[in-house]
C-alpha cells in the first residue's frame, strides 16, 4: 500500500511541476514495488498488467501486453524515479512479454527531473496529450477552402483521408497496425450516422483534410478526471491532410472551424494527443496554441526495458 507520505509528496510534486495537472485522487489497484535510493529513502510503485484482445481499437495505440507503472517517487527527484525503474527492471525478469508488448509510464511533461531517469532506462516519449492554452496566429484561410461536418455520405472520402493518418504514424512510430483502418471502420460508420463532430475540409468541392473530433467530460470518478482538470472539453481524435495538401493553410482552417464549434458549446478547453517524434503533428499543434500537459513513456518489448 502506498503511504499518505508518498502520496502526500506526489501532489506537491505535480502541483510544482505544473499547476494544471489534476492532483492525484489516490493509489491505483495493482502490485505494489517498493525500492530505496543510495541515501536509504523509500519509494514505491503500482504495478498495472493489460492484455487487448485481437480486433480491439485499443491496438491503435497500445501493444496488445502492457506492463504500467504508476510511480511515487517521494521528493527524491530523479533519484527515486531511477530506483523505481530498476526495481521494475528486476520484476520483468519474471515475464516473457513477447514482441507486441511494452513497459509504459504517463508523468507530467513539466516534471524535468522524471525525463533523465526514463530515458536512462530507455523508454521514448511515444504520445503527449496537449491541451490548448492560447489561440494561433491569425492568418486568413485559403479562398478556395470549405469546412463543413461530414455526413454518412462521405465515408469514403473519411476512411481514405483516417488511412493518410495511420500510413504517415507508420513511419515515425516504432508500431505499425497493417489492420488499423478496418479497426477503425465501424466506429467511422457509427461516428458519421450519429452526426458526431467529423469536419471535413474541400479544397475545390475535392476532400483534402479531416478533423475527427468529440466530447468528453472530466467528472469525479471518472478516467478524465485524472488526466484534465474539471469541465466538459472538446477532444481531438484525429487530423489528416492529403499529402499534396499540406502547407497550404488547409490546416488552420479546418481547426480553427473546430475551435470555434467548441467555443460556441462552452467547453471547459480542447486537447489532444500528439506524438513528439512526428516532424508534422510536433510543429503544427503548438502553432494552433498546444502544449504538453502528459508525457506517454514507453518502450517495446517489454524486455527492452533497463
Amino acid at each position: 500500500m502506498i503511504g499518505e507520505r508518498l502520496l502526500a509528496a506526489q501532489r506537491a510534486r505535480f502541483t510544482a511541476a505544473d499547476p494544471v495537472v489534476p492532483v492525484p485522487p489516490g493509489t491505483p489497484d495493482g502490485e505494489l514495488l517498493t525500492a530505496a535510493t543510495a541515501s536509504g529513502e523509500r519509494v514505491a510503485g503500482v504495478l498495472q498488467t493489460r492484455t487487448y484482445a485481437p480486433g480491439t481499437l485499443d491496438l491503435l495505440w497500445s501493444a496488445q501486453r502492457v506492463w504500467q507503472l504508476f510511480p511515487y517517487p517521494g521528493e527524491s527527484g530523479t533519484e527515486g524515479m531511477d530506483a523505481l525503474l530498476r526495481a521494475w527492471r528486476h520484476r520483468m525478469d519474471a515475464e516473457s512479454p513477447g514482441p507486441d508488448s511494452a513497459c509504459t509510464v504517463t508523468w507530467p511533461s513539466r516534471d524535468a527531473p522524471a525525463i533523465r531517469a526514463f530515458l536512462q532506462h530507455g523508454m521514448v516519449p511515444i504520445s503527449v496529450l496537449a491541451i490548448r492554452t492560447g489561440p494561433p496566429p491569425a492568418q486568413p484561410p485559403p479562398g478556395d477552402v470549405t469546412v463543413r461536418l461530414a455526413r454518412p455520405e462521405d465515408f469514403e472520402e473519411v476512411r481514405a483521408l483516417t488511412k493518410e493518418t495511420f500510413d504517415y504514424t507508420e513511419l515515425v512510430t516504432s508500431r505499425g497496425r497493417p489492420e488499423a483502418v478496418e479497426l477503425m471502420t465501424p466506429q467511422l460508420r457509427r461516428n458519421l450516422a450519429a452526426g458526431a463532430p467529423v469536419w471535413l475540409a474541400e479544397t475545390g468541392g475535392v476532400a483534402t483534410a479531416i478533423a475527427d473530433c468529440g466530447w468528453i467530460e472530466s467528472a469525479p470518478g471518472t478516467w478524465a478526471a485524472e488526466l484534465l482538470p474539471p469541465g466538459r472539453w472538446g477532444y481531438v481524435n484525429n487530423v489528416a491532410t492529403t499529402p499534396g495538401a499540406r502547407g497550404n493553410g488547409i490546416g488552420q482552417a479546418l481547426m480553427a472551424a473546430v475551435h470555434r464549434d467548441f467555443a460556441g458549446h462552452r467547453a471547459t478547453g480542447s486537447y489532444l494527443y500528439y506524438n513528439p517524434t512526428n516532424p508534422l503533428s510536433s510543429v503544427f499543434w503548438p502553432r494552433q496554441g498546444y502544449r504538453p500537459l502528459w508525457t506517454f513513456w514507453e518502450v517495446q518489448p517489454a524486455s527492452a526495458l533497463r
